[in-house]
């Protein structure tokens, strides 16, 4: 007998409206999406089009009003009680009276493992983010870039299979940027989650992905979503070959034709 692995996300007709005092406000709408296991999808699209709403409908810590949401077959609120993925936000959210041992280990503590399994994740996670021998610092004493690698060291900790990332590498430089892609890169390869990434930058979005998700103006809709024909290891020059720049000028028409700057 064969089994069918199902999807990790799973989104039909979702839809969200915020209730706010100026009246509602349509935050999604008819979102359907499906998302594999391994895959690295990116989510691009102006300022305000859901994405990272959608994210946070995959988190639980928003709720849609329409339509159905899955995440590895439970419900939002199943996935996070069972703590089936881990969230990177846009800042690195470090507490800066901890180590980043110590930050990286807090959500295990929450969780209540041994103080040896503690070490044993926090150990590897920072060895996959390549900041072993930083244990003992503090996060102002580390960079920015640095900073946000212990952040996603922390989401590994949980050793869930879905990695939602809104935005981590959107306040850094462009050479630290591109330096922690391709690290990021490299993680995926290592570790087969599956990455949902939030960006602005197209050429984030490309050098990233399996998949590219073309989001429209609010309401956010999906116009477009473009597969990948890039090998899986990608050198940062490969942004300059014809087939990259293909895909990044499908992305840039995608966002022009769901967006009309005159409006």
């Amino acid at each position: 007998m064969i089994s069918i692995t199902p999807p990790v996300v799973a989104a039909s007709g979702l839809s969200l409206t915020f209730q706010t005092s100026d009246g509602p406000v349509n935050a999604l709408a008819d979102v359907d999406l499906t998302i594999g296991k391994g895959e690295f999808v990116s989510f691009i699209g102006p300022s305000g089009c859901g994405k990272t709403t959608f994210l946070r409908v995959i988190a639980d810590l928003e709720k849609p009003t329409a339509g159905s949401i899955l995440v590895n077959g439970m419900t939002p609120e199943q996935a996070r009680e069972r703590r089936a993925y881990g969230y990177v936000f846009q800042a690195a959210a470090l507490f800066p009276w901890r180590t980043i041992e110590r930050n990286v280990a807090l959500p295990l503590e929450i969780m209540g493992l041994s103080q040896t399994e503690q070490r044993e994740r926090v150990k590897r996670t920072l060895d996959l983010v390549n900041l072993t021998g930083f244990e003992k610092k503090y996060p102002w004493q580390l960079s920015g870039g640095m900073q946000q690698r212990a952040s996603i060291a922390r989401a590994l900790a949980f050793d869930a299979d879905l990695l939602l990332m809104d935005e981590p590498f959107g306040a850094l430089d462009e050479i630290v940027r591109d330096h922690l892609n391709k690290q990021l890169l490299e993680l995926w390869a290592r570790t087969n989650k599956t990455i949902c990434f939030v960006t602005h930058s197209i050429p984030e979005a490309v050098y990233l992905s399996t998949r590219i998700v073309v989001m429209s103006p609010r309401p956010g809709r999906v116009t477009d979503v473009i597969q990948s024909t890039l090998p899986k290891e990608r050198p940062l020059h490969i942004r300059e070959t014809p087939e990259f720049l293909e895909i990044a000028a499908r992305v840039r028409e995608g966002l022009h034709a769901g967006h009309s700057y005159e409006d």
